[in-house]
């Protein structure tokens, strides 16, 4: 099997992976390419990334390959990262609230946890404090109690377009169980390349 790019193709695996990433490795993800030409296009995508025009590099760490930020551009960059805000964090309570809103919203808090079968109120406040749910006015029912729905910030929170691009329940589920087990980056004080985030393909 030929691939349109190959260069391209590799470009994007080193990428993607969360360690650095050998050419045995990239040779297993491309059965049908032969490691001296896997080499060859390695090899031209690391001169391709030292041209001054590149802010970013490959760079060969633990027998690996990994994208990682110019040393020129770290402090700009390590001023820039403590400037932002700290990713934010969800317990897996949250993050099952946050589904079910997701999925049948507007919806209220006696609707959530009946689905859920715990008590939501202290959960709600929280997804609202991180500005991933907000009030969508009330249900005209005894009571009048308000209805909540997703944001803005939770479609960029899950790299969403639109709620029209949400996955499947089952997909999301498991979404939500990757967030609730990754760790959150954290900025050193050292003089390391500042990593590339990855977008979730996350």
């Amino acid at each position: 099997m030929s691939y349109p790019s190959l260069s391209s193709l590799i470009e994007a695996i080193v990428y993607v992976a969360k360690e650095p990433v050998g050419i045995e490795a990239i040779q297993k993800a491309l059965p049908e390419v032969g490691r001296q030409e896997i080499e060859a296009a390695v090899r031209g995508l690391i001169e391709k990334y030292r041209s001054a025009e590149h802010g970013i590099e490959i760079r060969e760490i633990a027998e690996g390959l990994r994208f990682s930020t110019k040393p020129e551009h770290h402090e700009v960059l390590k001023k820039f990262v403590q400037s932002q805000t700290p990713p934010t964090r969800l317990s897996l309570a949250a993050l099952e609230t946050l589904a079910v809103i997701a999925y049948k919203q507007p919806v209220t808090i006696p609707e959530i946890q009946e689905i859920r079968g715990v008590h939501a109120s202290g959960v709600i406040k929280t997804l609202l404090d991180k500005k991933l749910v907000a009030a969508a006015g009330r249900k005209e029912v005894l009571g009048r109690p308000i209805l909540y729905k997703t944001t803005k910030e939770f479609l960029v929170h899950f790299g969403l377009n639109s709620l029209d691009d949400l996955p499947s329940m089952e997909e999301f589920e498991e979404l939500i169980r990757s967030h609730a087990s990754s760790d959150a980056p954290e900025v050193s004080d050292e003089p390391a390349p500042v990593e590339l985030p990855l977008e979730e393909v996350q």
